[in-house]
């Protein structure tokens, strides 16, 4: 038995050698994914949100139109403390939103995500971006993508229509698979997105978050500046391992070989551990940087997860109306919990 002692890694069946397909193939793979999530995915959001996605999209591309006095349901965030203060009553800003949206894909295409025990994190990841980037761009906003291997090697600037959401699908699915080893810095990747944003965007971070340390911060960074959404990939083997006996492993970050024998019950429970852990230092630095997280797992329904989010992001701004108050003021404008 051999100890997992850095469990910040992806480890991969040492059998599993994916061969990425031909150019021609993947030029049709593109547009027929692109075709079939319009039909299985898109059709069905828009049934189930009524064709209504700012629950997903609220917070960004807004102006400034005029002030008016709180009101139940209101969300808090958007309280004049100045204008309150000074009135003794609570006020909020109303703002228009911008015609336009501007969206970022960051996507993580490093070796980890190459991981699934029956659909991969790079399938899911691909697929949510072409989902989001269609549903942005049909309705004229624009769309762009930074692509990260082992450093940021796209950049895709920001554009509208379907032909651009098809093109940074076809982008994506163009990359190779396992194409070399190294360590994930997720730091030197929101660091350079940062400096490629100019303007105030929607940022979806589509990532496992298997990295060097460090990445926290540049988040947080990302965030007081853009609306950001961390789209966290995950397998569930990840989280806990079955009993498949003498089993042999590839880091899929630095190509390292070990064997485990997952027949060994403290292996198992040691493992577990670990991935709780990990999962509450996610959690943590999610909230510190003030991002909310939309969690996407391999066996996941994709408009199932999609959804969960939406119905996240709502009873969290209902929360907010009711909860955001200074007890002073709750107390005597008949703020209550939604």
């Amino acid at each position: 038995m051999v100890p997992v002692s850095n469990f910040n890694r992806s480890w991969t069946s040492a059998s599993g050698n994916g061969a990425a397909s031909n150019p021609q193939v993947r030029a049709r793979g593109a547009e027929n994914l692109l075709r079939r999530l319009e039909w299985t995915v898109i059709r069905r959001l828009d049934g189930l949100l009524h064709g209504d996605y700012r629950t997903l999209f609220r917070g960004f591309g807004l102006d400034l139109a005029d002030l008016r006095e709180y009101q139940y349901h209101d969300d808090v965030r958007y309280i004049d403390w100045n204008v309150t203060a000074r009135l003794r009553t609570p006020y909020v800003r109303v703002y228009n939103e911008d015609r336009e949206v501007t969206a970022w894909f960051l996507l993580d295409l490093s070796p980890s995500v190459d991981f699934g025990a029956h659909v991969k994190k790079r399938s899911m990841a691909t697929e949510f971006l072409a989902v989001l980037a269609r549903v942005l761009t049909r309705h004229g906003n624009r769309v762009g993508a930074l692509f990260y291997g082992n450093r940021v090697d796209t950049v895709i600037p920001a554009r509208t229509g379907r032909r651009h959401a098809l093109h940074i699908l076809h982008r994506a699915l163009s990359r190779a698979e396992g194409a070399g080893f190294g360590e994930t810095d997720l730091r030197d990747f929101l660091q350079t997105a940062f400096g490629v944003m100019q303007r105030r965007s929607l940022v979806f971070v589509i990532s496992d978050f298997i990295s060097a340390p460090g990445w926290a911060r540049p988040l947080a960074h990302l965030a007081q500046r853009h609306e950001v959404i961390a789209v966290r990939l995950y397998d569930p083997l990840e989280m806990e391992l079955p009993d498949l006996g003498l089993l042999a492993m590839r880091d899929a970050e630095t190509g390292q070989q070990l064997y485990v024998d997952t027949h060994d019950r403290a292996f198992r429970r040691r493992f577990a551990q670990l991935a709780e852990r990990r999962e509450k230092e996610l959690r943590s630095a999610f909230g510190q940087a003030g991002v909310d997280a939309l969690e996407l797992s391999t066996g996941d329904d994709l408009v199932d997860a999609i959804l969960r989010f939406a119905d996240l992001r709502k009873r969290r701004s209902q929360l907010a109306a009711g909860g955001g108050l200074p007890a002073h003021l709750r107390g005597s404008h008949d703020v209550s919990m939604a």
